[in-house]
């Protein structure tokens, strides 16, 4: 969820911004990210083929965080990235398997930060989740 809202801050159409030339005349987007997790068509096609899910779509909530579990598997067996490391899920997130590989993100200060702050609202979410089992491991007649 820390990484979705990084992403796309849960907003279900998010996309990278347009850039322009000259300022004005419109090229295109920096890349093709969409939806929820803002998943690349590439890595999305991916996540379909693999998964069986081909009629999942970028823009549907449960979708992208069936992609984002997937892709912290796959960071997982292919990097040995623990799932409950949010700043190394989110820096595989970003720069993909190989360019985590690579450490591509070492001479990235500003991108280190992100995944501080993605580590940060994941641990606040862990919280959040404890304190709400606490509640419902109780009986339902603790209720009234």
């Amino acid at each position: 969820m820390a990484m979705m809202f990084q992403e796309s801050s849960f907003k279900e159409d998010a996309q990278p911004p347009m850039e322009y030339f000259l300022g004005f005349i419109p090229i295109g987007r920096a890349s093709s990210a969409y939806g929820y997790a803002q998943a690349k068509d590439e890595t999305w096609r991916q996540y379909a083929n693999e998964t069986g899910h081909s009629l999942a779509s970028r823009d549907d909530f449960a979708d992208a965080m069936d992609f984002i579990g997937w892709f912290a598997h796959k960071s997982n067996k292919l990097n040995k990235v623990s799932k409950s490391d949010a700043y190394g899920l989110y820096l595989n997130y970003h720069e993909g398997w190989g360019g985590y590989r690579k450490g591509s993100y070492q001479k990235k200060a500003w991108l280190k930060q992100v995944a501080r702050k993605v580590q940060q609202r994941a641990a606040m979410y862990q919280k959040q989740l404890q304190s709400c089992e606490k509640e419902f491991q109780s009986s339902w007649f603790d209720w009234f």
